[in-house]
């Protein structure tokens, strides 16, 4: 190909680098301690001390306010901190925070683009000014991403400049992604891809920093998720030991009898006229058995999931259970079906 491109006397297509693999075992890239940023008597992150492996995908998540962008400025070199420290692949944030951006690929949640540019030409200008950066990589992103490189971004839809920020994050060549609301203004297609995005980042071995407010974006694509509000890390979650937890939604026929001694203390029992929420941490086998001798009128099994986390510690978010329906009355001698769904 290349003495047939010789002949022709064109240059040869530009071709991606290959992309460097990042893991080295399951080794601290990101630690901060106490770390806090105060703006007089408030407090926009306070005492927050965390810990980060490499290769893993993290989730910052809460609502609008919570310090998940203060916690990134402040990872970044951006803001000076009160109180605290934090370090980025051994770096000190605050005292090398060049360094640091050197080895970090930063989504703001409101990225500023070139206006007067086209698509194409800012994808080029970010390839050019990062070591390593590749605008054939880049290309290949936008198209997945369904981007219009030939429209000048002052002309663009608020999604179509997101997909643009975002390409040129996703095409770097580093260690660790920082993306702060990476699917905000997107639609559901693209939202899909851009997770898909983040599961090859991490496969390559790359730590991606996730904050996000959408739920079930966070529980699909992270590995640790921890939970922040009114400036504090008030809970820490792993998804896989997440995974493994389930709510049963039970209708009951009559009162509901003692817990077994084997299973006292691993359940979490609240009812509410016939209707009865048990919530077990493990896995569901021991507890079928016991379930099979209720006074069953219908039942739903169903994974806990991250937003009955959540919202234990955001009351305001909190909904129900969905009710169940009563059931008709059942033939005799028959139990009802256990069933997941």
């Amino acid at each position: 190909m290349a003495k047939r491109f010789a002949a022709a006397g064109r240059a040869l297509p530009e071709q991606a680098p290959p992309r460097r693999r990042f893991r080295e075992g399951c080794r601290l890239i990101l630690q901060t301690h106490e770390l806090t940023k105060l703006y007089g008597p408030v407090a926009a992150l306070r005492d927050c001390s965390l810990e980060v492996q490499s290769g893993e995908v993290f989730g910052l998540l809460g609502p609008n306010g919570a310090g998940k962008t203060t916690l990134l400025r402040l990872l970044l070199g951006f803001l000076r901190p009160t109180a605290g420290w934090a370090k980025l692949a051994g770096l000190d944030c605050q005292r090398q925070s060049l360094a640091v951006r050197r080895q970090v690929a930063y989504l703001p949640a409101e990225a500023a683009i070139f206006p007067h540019m086209t698509g194409r030409d800012a994808l080029r200008f970010f390839a050019e000014i990062r070591p390593g950066g590749s605008l054939s990589r880049a290309l290949e992103i936008a198209e997945r991403l369904e981007l219009n490189l030939a429209r000048r971004v002052s002309f663009m839809s608020t999604g179509m400049k997101q997909k643009v920020a975002l390409t040129a994050a996703l095409a770097a060549d580093t260690p660790i992604y920082i993306l702060d609301e990476p699917t905000a203004n997107l639609d559901p297609t693209v939202r899909a891809t851009v997770l898909a995005l983040v599961a090859e980042a991490r496969a390559a071995g790359r730590t991606v920093i996730f904050s996000s407010h959408v739920l079930s974006e966070v529980e699909q694509v992270c590995d640790r998720v921890v939970i922040l509000r009114a400036g504090q890390v008030v809970h820490l979650q792993p998804m896989a030991q997440l995974r493994q937890q389930h709510r049963i939604v039970a209708l009951l026929e009559g009162p509901l009898p003692a817990v077994p001694e084997a299973l006292a203390g691993q359940l979490t029992i609240a009812t509410q006229g016939r209707q009865t929420v048990i919530e077990t941490p493990g896995e569901l086998a021991p507890l079928l058995k016991w379930l099979a001798t209720l006074p069953l009128a219908d039942v739903r099994i169903e994974p806990v999931g991250l937003r009955s986390i959540y919202e234990r510690y955001h009351a305001d978010a909190a909904q129900p259970p969905a009710p169940l329906a009563p059931a008709g009355p059942l033939p005799l001698g028959r139990k009802p079906v256990l069933t997941s769904g």
